[in-house]
């Protein structure tokens, strides 16, 4: 559903999704289909209702909470999935008590399903640019840290000569936020580290340094720069594997000569913040965008601890006017995304 005009549409994902395994007990054997003898072409005319229903309770595997987000009866919802499991002679869905779970077949599906929904979301952003080309929206993701200061400063920049753009923000770490742009539900995202892949167009734009971040008594809270190396026998707190601020603190310490010990994972920086706070253990993050009390903020002087940020999107994929502005600022913003230069100290 398009939001109005001069809204920002804003949703935070998870850094983690669980995948579900779908339980063996299927919803009952399925009839030959009676869509078997259909040319391809009519397969579209057939589904098409079911698809942004099946889309919604996949999403959600729970068909009462799929039916309220579709604003539909439940029962309804229910018939038209058992419908379409008889349409195409495949079990997509697996009952568990009120939940259900993709079989093997629906989680396929589902991916292309979405795949499909949002191509044809793109079709109708482009027509209706192409009809009014100040207006459109921008699928936008960043970085969690990006999220207090950076990203509403520059939207807030960039509405001031676009101001009827509008945008769909999307909050995740890196490796998501690329799955999404192939899935075609982002036109473009700021990552770190800048992916390397045959199949997206990448741009460097800033480096952020990175502080080691230490309890207000620790030994080292005195200090205003450290060599990591002196960090070696402490407990980090870090983001999960998988997360680039993760790999780049893993990458760090092997270079200052030892490897973490790891006593706390999270999903969140501020999280991490919070655990040293409370004395259990140091962290390499960057800049806090409000000081927290607690903690001491400490340059590290070796080995050089930076992160990159980039912008990405996917090769070969028109873009929409509103997204082509956009990526123009963003370009013009090298340099000047990230804060004071990685080898300037604060006061």
């Amino acid at each position: 559903m398009s939001s109005p005009r001069n809204e920002i549409d804003f949703s935070v994902t998870s850094a983690t999704s669980a995948t579900s395994t779908a339980s063996t007990a299927s919803v009952g054997p399925v009839a030959a289909p009676p869509g078997a003898d259909l040319a391809p072409e009519s397969w579209a005319a057939l589904l098409a209702p079911r698809l942004a229903q099946f889309a919604g309770v996949a999403r959600q595997e729970h068909i009462t909470q799929a039916a309220r987000d579709l604003s539909v009866p439940q029962p309804t919802l229910s018939r038209a999935m058992a419908r379409l499991e008889t349409d195409l002679g495949v079990a997509l869905l697996a009952r568990r008590g009120r939940t259900v779970a993709l079989t093997p077949a629906g989680r396929a599906f589902a991916a292309s399903v979405e795949r499909a929904l949002a191509e044809i979301e793109r079709a109708v952003e482009a027509v209706r640019t192409d009809a009014d080309p100040a207006a459109g929206k921008v699928a936008f993701g960043f970085l969690h840290t990006m999220g207090p200061e950076t990203v509403p400063a520059l939207i807030r920049e960039f509405r001031e000569d676009h101001p009827r753009v509008r945008f769909a923000l999307v909050q995740s770490y890196g490796e998501d936020m690329i799955e999404r742009m192939r899935a075609g539900e982002l036109d473009l995202c700021l990552t770190s580290p800048v992916p390397d892949a045959p199949d997206l167009v990448t741009r460097r734009l800033d480096e952020q340094r990175l502080l080691l971040v230490v309890p207000a008594d620790h030994r080292l809270a005195g200090r205003r720069r450290v060599r990591l190396a002196e960090a070696a026998d402490e407990a980090f707190v870090t983001l999960e594997p998988g997360y680039g601020l993760r790999r780049l603190t893993d990458a760090l310490c092997e270079q200052a000569g030892f490897r973490p010990r790891v006593a706390f994972e999270g999903e969140e920086p501020e999280t991490l913040r919070g655990l040293v706070a409370a004395g259990l253990g140091v962290a390499l993050l960057p800049p806090p965008t409000v000081a927290r009390p607690g903690v001491r903020d400490l340059s590290v002087t070796a080995p050089r601890a930076v992160r990159e940020i980039g912008v990405a999107w996917m090769a070969g994929r028109p873009d929409t006017r509103p997204v082509g502005d956009f990526k123009r600022f963003l370009l013009g913003r090298r340099g000047r995304l990230a804060g004071p230069p990685p080898d300037q100290d604060e006061p």
